[in-house]
Parts: structure tokens; C-alpha cells; sequence
């Protein structure tokens, strides 16, 4: 009795032993990819599920405003309440410092009902048939909850506890006194080699290198050395269970070097500050006054398959909801009349009203 073997295709990874309910923060997509989160879940959903597993993530950075710092932390932390390992590469002198600005998860609001005080609960003016939501089947959902979400939504204003930071699997290095990057690639190999693709994943590292070429480090006019790191990281990642997240002021680079490093990037994004008082700017968009900074994506990694990704909007309004958490939302047109109401393609009917009579199609 003959037996028929599935048939893979030359450029998709076997994972057909990976469980990724065993395995926090790791998620299966299409074509046999695997994410895992970018730390802000309207990215992830904008990306398509998150950041490819084997991926080099660069995002340009902007000389104005450091709003690549949220997108870095998010990073970093998401993977660390997760428990995976990290190497963090920095052109400061202690980068473990960095580590304490990182944002906390936020505690859902299920979660803060269930810690209900119960003299406060017995105070509570409501039928008793309505008390047993708020006692054990509160409770029990989460129990079976109590695992970790592949995205959480971070509290800026928070930093990380000291329990996601005392492990022993964050390695940090200082890249400002480096005459080359021999140190910096053997680290990142030696880093990689812990999570080789080999069809079965056990854990899943990130790599987050803050500010590369910035001008503290002694390489930063080497660019041909620099690409040859880029080009080097990015093979090494790939055949590991790793993401690499990279951040680089572009404008510091020739603009053949920044052409060639985007060239590099699987996913490729860029942050832009918002010029302050631009009065029209302000007319053309809802929301100004909230908006902290754009994020624009010019790729998306794509790894086991050919087919291109359209998205509905490449650029994106960072904003900053209460002052906490980081959101992305489009950009809307503003009402021509400058009346407040709907924003631009909201609405789903086809109809236009007028006072002389109304127009259906």
C-alpha cells in the first residue's frame, strides 16, 4: 500500500510539529508562516497578523522627533512578557538603562473587576440573581485565560516589572566604542544560534539594535561595512526562529547606502514627527490635535509566497489614547464644511441629500 507524502514548496518552512498554543506569543499564519507580535496590536493587524518569523524588520528613523522609540520599546517588551530571549544593541554607554523605560502591559479591564474588593462588593445595589457574574464564573474565565495574549496593549506611562527584567535571557550590548562589527555580528550569530530552523520551534529570540550608524559609533562612516552586517544579519536571521528590528537615521547615509538598506528590509517602516501648528494640515485631517507623529509602511515582508500585499492605507496617524497607549489609525478626510461629524469613507450609503430632493442610486 503506497504512501503519499505531502508535497512543500522549495521557499516555505516545514513546521508541521510546532504547537503554536504551547509556545506564547508565536501565532500561525498563511503559507506555513509564523508571527509573532510587534507590540501594538493595530500594527500587527495592519501587517497582516505581525512580524514574519525569520524576518529583518527596519524602521527610518526621523532626526526631529524620536517616535521610533515607541515602536522599539513595544518590540522589546512584547517579547520579554512572553519570555523570549533578547539581545538589545545600543550606541549608549550602559544600554541595560534602556531597559527601564520599557512600557508595562496594561491590565485588561476583565482582569480589574475580578480583583473587586469584597466588602465593596457586598455594597453593591443590585438583584441578587445578577451577584454570581461577578463571583465564580468571573473567576474561572480567568483561569482559563491566565495565559499570556500574543499582543498586549502597553501603558507608556508604566514601566515593565522587575520580574519580565531579572531573567537571565536579555543580552545587552554597547556598540559606541566598536572600531568594526565583528563583535556586534559574532554576538548576533552566537545570539541566532540558539533557535535554528530545523522544523520544530522550542523558543523564538528577538534582536532590537537601536540607532544603527548613529554617530557615537566608531563605524558609522564605514558603509560598505555596514551593509555587508545587513546583508549578513539578514541571512542569519532567516534561517533561524528570530526577528531582527533595526532602526537607522537615514538621513546620515549616502542616499545609495539608504537605497541599498532598504533594498535589505523585509519589513520596512518609517516614522515622521507632525510639524507643529500647520494650519493646513489641520484642515485636510480629523483628529490633528491628537496626533503625535505618521508611520508610514513601504514593505511587507512576504517569505513564502509571491503574491504582493495591497493595504488599504500605507500611512498611518500615531496617536497616543489617554496619554497611555499607542494607536495607529488612517487618515481621514476632514468634512469640506469643517463641520464635526463622520470622516471621509465612513459611511456606506450611496445616497446624497440635498434640500431641493434626494438622489438614490
Amino acid at each position: 500500500m503506497s504512501v503519499t507524502k505531502t508535497r512543500t514548496s522549495s521557499f516555505s518552512r516545514n513546521f508541521a510539529s510546532v504547537n503554536s498554543s504551547q509556545i506564547p506569543g508565536l501565532k500561525h499564519g498563511p503559507n506555513g508562516t509564523m508571527f509573532i507580535s510587534s507590540g501594538i496590536p493595530d500594527l500587527d493587524k495592519i501587517l497582516g497578523g505581525g512580524f514574519s518569523l525569520g524576518s529583518l524588520v527596519m524602521v527610518m528613523e526621523d532626526a526631529e522627533a524620536p517616535h521610533h522609540m515607541l515602536l522599539l520599546r513595544n518590540f522589546m517588551s512584547q517579547g520579554l512578557v512572553h519570555n523570549q530571549p533578547l539581545l538589545y544593541a545600543s550606541p549608549s554607554k550602559d544600554p541595560r538603562q534602556f531597559l527601564g523605560t520599557l512600557p508595562s502591559p496594561a491590565v485588561p479591564k476583565d482582569d480589574k473587576s475580578s480583583h473587586r474588593d469584597p466588602d465593596q462588593e457586598k455594597g453593591l445595589r443590585i438583584a441578587w440573581q445578577y451577584k454570581k457574574y461577578f463571583g465564580e464564573n468571573q473567576h474561572s474565565f480567568d483561569s482559563q485565560g491566565g495565559k499570556h495574549e500574543f499582543c498586549n496593549e502597553f501603558d507608556l506611562r508604566k514601566p515593565l516589572e522587575r520580574q519580565f527584567l531579572s531573567g537571565k535571557r536579555i543580552d545587552c550590548i554597547s556598540i559606541q566604542d566598536s572600531p568594526n562589527l565583528v563583535t556586534l555580528n559574532d554576538c548576533c550569530a552566537t545570539f541566532l544560534s540558539q533557535f535554528p530552523s530545523d522544523g520544530s520551534i522550542s523558543s523564538v529570540g528577538r534582536i532590537a539594535i537601536q540607532s544603527f550608524c548613529a554617530p557615537q559609533c566608531e563605524f558609522s562612516n564605514m558603509e560598505w561595512d555596514m551593509l555587508s552586517f545587513v546583508r549578513s544579519l539578514k541571512g542569519m536571521v532567516r534561517s533561524s526562529n528570530a526577528v531582527a528590528f533595526v532602526t537607522f537615521p537615514p538621513n546620515l547615509l549616502s542616499p545609495s547606502s539608504c537605497k541599498r538598506w532598504q533594498h535589505m528590509a523585509d519589513t520596512l517602516l518609517s516614522v515622521k514627527a507632525i510639524p507643529d501648528e500647520d494650519k493646513e494640515l489641520e484642515k485636510l485631517l480629523t483628529g490633528y490635535q491628537d496626533m503625535v507623529g505618521l508611520l508610514n509602511v513601504q514593505k511587507v515582508a512576504r517569505l513564502n509566497t509571491q503574491v504582493p500585499v495591497i493595504l488599504e492605507a500605507t500611512t498611518l496617524s500615531i496617536k497616543l489614547k489617554k496619554r497611555r497607549f499607542m494607536v495607529l489609525e488612517c487618515l481621514n478626510q476632514a468634512p469640506i464644511d469643517g463641520s464635526s461629524g463622520s470622516s471621509y469613507g465612513t459611511t456606506g450609503s450611496c445616497s446624497v441629500s440635498s434640500k431641493s430632493g434626494t438622489l438614490d442610486f
